[in-house]
């Protein structure tokens, strides 16, 4: 018994005998098949069959065909008589394997090792088209990628400026009631207007962005999936990289330091709002004191890492989006899965970026 696991599809290869004395030797390897694409089981290489193992294969059969698509081949018409008999008649059913918190860790570990291990089969494939792309900038498919840009970026403006706007008005709020307590009111400018630059905007920018568009991609990509649309685009001699990952990386990198650059001024203005209302500093004292303590560097800082979020948001989006197997429940998990890796790795690079800022004395 063999696994053999492409992206399209997982093969089951069966040979030897299935018989009472193999099937408990057989059953390990059946629960290791992963369900998250169709399977292919093949029988050809099956030389003997008793009714211990057409009941096995009946078992792990409807236990595939709940999970995903199933498509036996390769079995004699002994092995199909055989199998229509026993499923002619009522059949005891196996208590289900009493589950194990050991186990479960186990299992856990062993699925997240093989989601990293693809996923960076994931990023090779796409640094080498990334790279063809470069090289040959014909090749970069300029109509998608603006589509893209205005469906990532521009109507994502509503959305990113109310936040960011809550948000800044949320931390003068809050930053009033301490710093009114010393008389230091004027250094609220500080602290909305530093937090917002540095920090604030980019990672509320990419966590909305992640949610909104991220999904989106893996929705997207997932469907296409479903409906065999990228089997029959390789079948045509397409690379789905070039024609559905690469537009989407490209305009993400391009519209997301857009996007935290508008979220960085509605941030502010609702710190200048909230300012207002709360501690009566006028827009001119806030402008004012703005450009006495907010240097250039904040602003570049932030920003730089707004193309790095937008790879990873872009990345994670396109890979849940290939591992999308022949069902609308694998959809949905995947896009789950997405947007919760997404929001992860965003707060985890961002996280390691005012690790190094802080020892560079940035």
């Amino acid at each position: 018994m063999s696994i053999k696991e492409d992206q399209q599809q997982v093969t089951l290869v069966s040979s030897g005998e299935w018989t009472l004395s193999t099937v408990q030797k057989i059953e390990p390897v059946l629960r290791r098949v992963p369900l998250d694409r169709r399977i292919v089981w093949d029988l050809s290489g099956v030389d003997e069959f008793d009714s211990a193992g057409v009941l096995l294969f009946i078992e792990y059969f409807e236990h595939f065909q709940k999970k995903t698509k199933v498509e036996p081949k390769g079995y004699t018409q002994s092995q199909k008589e055989m199998y229509d008999l026993l499923m002619g008649h009522t059949v005891a059913s196996v208590p289900p394997r009493k589950s194990s918190f050991v186990r479960d860790i186990g299992k856990s570990a062993v699925e997240g090792l093989k989601d990293i291990k693809d996923f960076v089969a994931f990023l090779g494939q796409l640094f080498s088209a990334v790279f063809h792309a470069l090289i040959h900038p014909g090749t970069m498919r300029l109509k998608e990628m603006t589509y893209h840009i205005h469906h990532s970026g521009f109507n994502a403006l509503l959305i990113i400026g109310l936040t960011s706007f809550l948000v800044g008005m949320v931390i003068a709020y809050q930053g009033a009631v301490e710093l009114a307590k010393f008389g230091a009111d004027i250094y609220i400018v500080d602290t909305v207007g530093i937090s917002i630059v540095r920090e604030l905007g980019p990672m509320i920018t990419a966590i909305v962005i992640a949610g909104r568009s991220g999904s989106a991609y893996t929705a997207e990509i997932g469907a296409m999936k479903i409906t065999e649309e990228i089997s029959a685009m390789r079948t045509m001699g397409f690379d789905p990289y070039s024609f559905l990952v690469l537009p989407r990386v490209f305009a993400l990198i391009i519209s997301l330091p857009l996007l935290i650059f508008f979220s960085d001024i509605m941030g502010i203005f609702g710190g200048m709002v909230a300012s207002d209302m709360q501690l009566n500093i006028t827009f001119s004292q806030f402008v004012d004191r703005l450009h006495e303590v907010v240097e250039v560097k904040h602003y570049i800082l932030g920003m730089i890492k707004g193309p790095v979020f937008a790879f990873v948001i872009a990345a994670v989006g396109c890979f849940r989006g290939f591992q999308v197997s022949d069902n609308t429940e694998s959809l949905g998990l995947h896009t789950t899965a997405s947007v919760v890796n997404s929001i992860f790795l965003v707060i985890a690079f961002d996280a390691l970026f005012s690790v190094i800022y802080t020892e560079l004395n940035l």
